[in-house]
């Protein structure tokens, strides 16, 4: 049967380099990453200890002890879209993932508009982290020197944005390099990571048990019920904050054209990127929960004084002299993610310029180390220049903006979700592999984020969601969400303008023959 029989589109080429040395169809060095390699990356982009600090007492102060099931609820809707993601690279190894997935899809327009949520998501975050970054590097110096001063030399405006530039100086020139270069760094600072991160964990629960925490907490399996929770606005609250805890994932697939195996290493590595992370989140929170309590007073997890960074807030009590090696830990994963978030974005826009949906220059590769330079300095740039100004301007603008991100990320899983269920729209009952994987776990999942995607729109027009900033009365981090989005449509309308060819569906169609896929205009 044809993919013109089944009314999917034909696969695009598997790229060519399935051996190390050998270039993707893009010149991209093939072969370079396995499986742990790409495991390693995605929990990387993840970034527990970094997001898991400044997520979890916000989480529990919505739901309590019911954190391990938010934790799960909304690891649902992540996997579910990664089996999405999963087929699609059976069919279409590319390194342009959400964007070319949806043009082959549903045509250039959505298509262009999936990896424009991407890469603003990826830019977003880039600046996120580098701040964060800064901050704990302060903090560790802080602790170190005994010096608590210190510390609120990352607050000072100046300070602040030039050792932030510095931080994406130094991730920017380790993307800019081979693969293996990105790879080494990886394994040493995340493999720390969840090292620290397994001591803290563990060392909470046996002090809760042994009665030496401030507010033992005894485990209960009643915290794995979401149905306990007090009600579906705290629910929804908490499955928003639980989806971004898991974003990034989707990095692994980016680098599809430079796996060892293109068709299976990629989904094989995001469905153990995501199991991995989300033990990993159990694991710390039952720790801390036992340890620490759900109470708003001393250092109770749903406290406002500590919730901002739980981790150090706590580092002291569980782990005692060796309390700085959380704030390294934290430190070392955002600093880790920064580098590995922009593999991401890079890759996409290289697709973009490679099927002319933006201009050429992206689609250059360095001939020295065979990544998307251009497009990594580009995302580099772009994501400094964005952290300087907001960080300047207000810091309320720059944590709304983040706040922001929630609707980006559910915007392009979403689509590309719904891409997997609509291109292999006549195949869903072929066999029960293909009715699950192919249509109801994407469907699933993608409904799940659409409806997040508009309640957080909805809710998000009300001021006091966020810093309280408003613009006429609206929310700030709606205005800069739609913003985002419709920055977007108004790029996107001047590519049209431009570049017609792709729009046309001359360079990456539906159906377009392997020819004309790879013209450029």
């Amino acid at each position: 049967m044809s993919a013109q029989d089944t009314g999917a589109a034909a696969p695009l080429a598997p790229s060519s380099g399935a051996h190390a040395g050998e270039l993707s169809k893009k010149g991209l060095s093939a072969g370079a990453v396995g499986v742990l390699g790409a495991v390693v990356i995605g929990v990387s982009t993840i970034a527990p200890a970094y997001t898991l600090t400044a997520s979890l007492g916000p989480t529990v102060a919505v739901v309590g002890t019911q954190v391990p099931a938010i934790i799960l609820v909304g690891f649902i809707p992540m996997l579910l879209t990664a089996f999405g993601y999963r087929e699609l690279n059976r069919a279409m190894p590319d390194s342009g993932t959400s964007f070319t997935w949806g043009v082959r899809a549903f045509g250039p327009w959505i298509g262009w508009m999936t990896g424009w949520g991407l890469i603003a998501a990826t830019v977003i975050v880039l600046s996120n982290l580098a701040g964060i970054a800064v901050e704990f590097l302060f903090l560790l110096i802080a602790q170190l020197s005994g010096n608590p001063d210190i510390a609120e030399l990352a607050f000072n405006p100046i300070i602040n944005v030039v050792v932030c530039l510095l931080f994406m100086l130094g991730a920017t020139l380790i993307s800019y390099r081979d693969m293996q270069t990105t790879q080494k760094f990886q394994y040493v600072l995340v493999g720390f990571q969840v090292v620290v991160l397994v001591l803290f964990a563990v060392v909470a629960i046996v002090k809760a048990v042994d009665g030496e925490a401030p507010d033992p907490t005894a485990f209960s399996w009643t915290w794995f019920n979401p149905f306990e929770v007090s009600s579906f606005s705290a629910f929804a609250a908490g499955l928003s904050l639980s989806i971004f805890i898991f974003w990034g994932w989707d990095v692994v697939l980016t680098m599809n054209e430079e796996t060892k195996n293109p068709a299976k290493t990629p989904g094989r590595a995001a469905m153990v990127t995501v199991v991995v992370v989300v033990s990993l989140y159990l694991l710390l929170s039952i720790g801390l929960i036992m340890f620490a309590g759900v109470g708003s007073e001393g250092l109770g997890l749903a406290n406002e004084e500590i919730s901002a960074n739980v981790f150090f807030a706590l580092s002291d009590p569980i782990l005692g002299p060796l309390a700085f090696l959380v704030s390294l830990a934290v430190l070392s994963s955002s600093a880790a993610s920064l580098q590995s978030t922009a593999v991401g974005p890079a890759r996409t826009l290289l697709a973009m310029g490679h099927y002319g949906a933006l201009p050429q220059k992206f689609a250059k590769v360095s001939p020295r180390f065979f990544t998307p330079g251009y497009a990594t300095v580009v995302s580099a740039i772009v994501a400094s220049v964005f952290y300087a100004v907001m960080r300047i301007v207000s810091e309320n603008v720059l944590t709304d903006t983040i706040l922001s991100l929630g609707m980006m990320i559910c915007f392009y899983y979403g689509l590309t979700a719904f891409a997997c269920v609509w291109y292999f729209r006549k195949q869903w009952f072929d066999s029960a592999r293909s009715f699950f994987f192919t249509f109801l776990f994407p469907l699933v999942g993608g409904a799940i984020l659409a409806v997040l995607f508009v309640t957080t729109l909805i809710d998000s027009m009300d001021p006091a969601y966020g810093s309280g900033s408003s613009i006429g009365g609206v929310g700030l981090v709606f205005v800069l969400g739609v913003g985002i989005i419709v920055v977007g449509i108004v790029i996107m309308i001047w590519q049209a303008i431009k570049r017609p060819a792709f729009f046309r569906g001359e360079t990456l169609s539906i159906d377009a023959p392997e020819s004309l896929r790879r013209a450029r205009p």
